[in-house]
């Protein structure tokens, strides 16, 4: 494994700026997000020339391209809401290949409009999961057109909201083109570090088949999401189940200020064996 982080951590005046400051901290791989070529996450469109420039910048400085971010709501409550999303969604996939990536990540959602990552209570029915499934099944129709995987993330604030969920998700679409991201810190319910073990244990016992991407954060007892070594989540562990599922992509930092990047860079490495780098 190795060490790759949000590029959005990184806040520049240009997308070359954010791309210096990865390499800068020695860090190897990257999350991409289309907000640091100028404009949004999931625009509308995304120009060939704009697809060729990113990744004519990235491998101009030798770092990988290990996801692109695609994700909106995708269990909203409002119809076009969700639509206007999948529209968006379907021209990202269309441009990765040319980004130089062949994964894109989602948000399972939330019945909550304003914020996709905030739990709702409404998430546990039967018309939120519908929802949310007929969004990934619509994506993934695009998905295998262009030769793209599309990874989901299991969230105790999403409709995914466990390891179980994302083996029903998995055996519902059956598709080569969907996969996963596991993040220890996102399946940790609030109060239950104590119980973490078992939660991970289950987790990759249902998905660690099925894992294109590791995200490193941490979280607290109360479920404060905090930077990589600030929290209570047993790395150790999470890196040990990560290698015992076969797992050797990059673990991606994320949830951290700019400042704290060197901390966590440092804790995770020496987690995963790695020597320090400039």
């Amino acid at each position: 494994m190795r060490l790759g982080i949000f590029a959005k951590t990184f806040s520049r005046p240009s997308l070359g700026a954010a791309l210096d400051a990865v390499v800068d901290h020695g860090i190897e791989a990257i999350q991409f997000n289309m907000a640091l070529a100028g404009g949004q996450s999931l625009p509308e469109a995304i120009p060939g020339e704009t697809a060729d420039a990113v990744r004519a910048a990235v491998g101009e400085r030798g770092l990988e391209i290990a996801a692109v971010s695609g994700t909106y709501n995708m269990a909203h409550p409002d119809r076009e809401v969700r639509e206007a999303g999948a529209r968006r969604l379907a021209a990202l996939i269309a441009a990765a290949p040319r980004l130089g990536t062949r994964v894109v990540t989602l948000c399972t959602g939330t019945r909550d409009p304003d914020d996709m990552w905030r739990a709702h209570p409404d998430n546990a029915t039967a018309e939120s999961w519908r929802d949310s499934v007929e969004q990934i099944a619509g994506a993934l129709a695009v998905a295998e057109r262009h030769g793209v995987v599309l990874a989901f993330e299991p969230e105790h604030n999403n409709v995914v909201v466990d390891g179980a969920a994302g083996r029903r998700l998995l055996d519902e679409l059956r598709s080569e083109h969907l996969k996963v991201v596991l993040d220890a810190a996102n399946l940790v319910r609030p109060g239950e570090l104590d119980r973490q073990g078992a939660t991970l244990r289950s987790a990759f016992a249902l998905l660690g088949d099925e894992l294109v991407l590791a995200h490193a954060k941490d979280v607290l007892d109360d479920g404060t999401v905090v930077a990589a070594g600030r929290g209570g989540l047993d790395y150790e562990l999470y890196v040990r189940l990560l290698r015992e599922s076969g797992y050797d992509g990059p673990l991606v930092l994320h949830g951290l200020a700019e400042d704290e990047v060197d901390r966590s860079a440092r804790f995770v490495r020496e987690h995963l064996g790695l020597e320090a780098r400039a």
